[in-house]
């Protein structure tokens, strides 16, 4: 693997001298079609890859197929899709455990930035066998995952779930409560907190789209284990 630039500036020189036949970019190539262009020009196809449109946590992981077929693999990448889908089986075939859990990091005006109800973190919280605690939540489009809302909203609806998990991405993993209360000491009120059943993600979460199985898994065993080993959530204590 060789870095050739940002997908804004890439280093073209470098990516004809290394005999590239295809470029595979995310919708932010978007904001610069002329790189787009410039790539078509010389030959090389590109393709956008949208699996990030995808509001399904099973629609991502299936992209994995689009890459089998590209690379010649159909087979090796539908086993490997059949493999995740036969480990979720048994937790997707459960009767939903009714604990409500919310997903949400806090901004840097001390609102709080929360998934809308159609986005795949929230119905991976239901394919764990949780009740996402904002159902009727919608963004202003349809590609939006995520809302800020005020706290006084988030106190109302998430005050008595059963779970918090705070979402590290922006500003980082947290490892205490006592960091979580620092960035908004009104926490302190919430059910989750106060039975010390709170959780941040790690920092990868959101770069491996194949761990969605395992992001699921975790959050029914946060549901329904004690201490349970997990991949990508950590307690807050």
């Amino acid at each position: 693997m060789a870095y050739a630039g940002k997908y804004s500036a890439p280093d073209y020189e470098l990516i004809l001298d290394q005999g590239c036949n295809l470029a595979i970019e995310s919708t932010m190539i978007y904001h610069s079609p002329e790189v787009k262009e410039q790539l078509e020009r010389f030959g090389i196809p590109v393709l956008v890859e949208r699996s990030s449109y995808e509001s399904h946590p099973l629609g991502r992981m299936e992209w994995i197929k689009l890459y089998g077929a590209l690379l010649g693999k159909e087979q090796e990448a539908q086993d490997y899709f059949d493999g995740l889908l036969e480990r979720l089986a048994p937790i997707l075939e459960q009767e939903n455990t009714g604990k409500t859990a919310a997903f949400f990091f806090i901004t840097a005006s001390g609102g709080v930035n929360v998934r809308r109800s159609g986005d795949y973190v929230a119905k991976a919280i239901g394919l764990a066998g949780g009740v996402y605690a904002f159902p009727d939540l919608t963004g202003e489009s349809g590609v939006q995952s995520t809302v800020n809302i005020q706290m006084e909203e988030f106190y109302q609806k998430a005050r008595d779930a059963d779970i918090l998990i705070y979402n590290s991405t922006i500003d980082g993993e947290l490892e205490t409560l006592d960091q979580l209360l620092e960035k908004s000491p009104v926490l302190g009120d919430f059910k989750a907190v106060q039975e010390g059943n709170v959780w941040c993600t790690g920092k990868n979460l959101f770069q491996e789209s194949l761990g969605l199985g395992d992001f699921i898994v975790d959050l029914h065993r946060v549901m329904t284990e004690e201490n349970p080993p997990l991949t990508y959530l950590h307690p807050l204590s």
